[in-house]
């Protein structure tokens, strides 16, 4: 069983930066896969990016490439969503998600855990 608790949303405006964090509950993070997702208001959650094992690959969705980047650390139990130059469409519930297997996946249906989530608003 895993438990993932997400924290640093917020407002921010429009060309600024957040970094959420995920923190995981135990002792299998370092072999599991984790992701990114997102849910705005009246839409389907969607893929952000996702990261490896290891942490040496990474995978992001078209919309948030070159601005976002996940990283992790195993010996924390915690993986990161470093966002930049953010715009007013990246507002969203964020969602931190872990596999069960080692490799990354940009498959909602793919991921076992899920955290409550944390809202992110970039306004204009």
């Amino acid at each position: 069983q895993v438990q993932l608790v997400e924290s640093g949303g917020g407002l921010v405006q429009a060309g600024g930066s957040l970094r959420l964090s995920c923190a995981a509950s135990g002792r299998t993070f370092s072999s599991r896969a984790m992701g990114w997702f997102r849910q705005a208001p009246g839409k389907e959650r969607e893929f952000v990016g996702s990261i490896s094992w290891s942490g040496a690959t990474t995978y992001y969705a078209d919309s948030v490439k070159d601005r976002f980047t996940i990283s992790r650390d195993n010996a924390k139990n915690t993986v990161d969503l470093q966002m930049n130059s953010l715009k007013p469409e990246d507002t969203a519930v964020y969602y931190c998600a872990a596999r069960e297997s080692s490799w990354r996946s940009r498959l909602d249906t793919d991921y076992a855990y899920w955290g409550q989530g944390t809202q992110v608003t970039v306004s204009s």
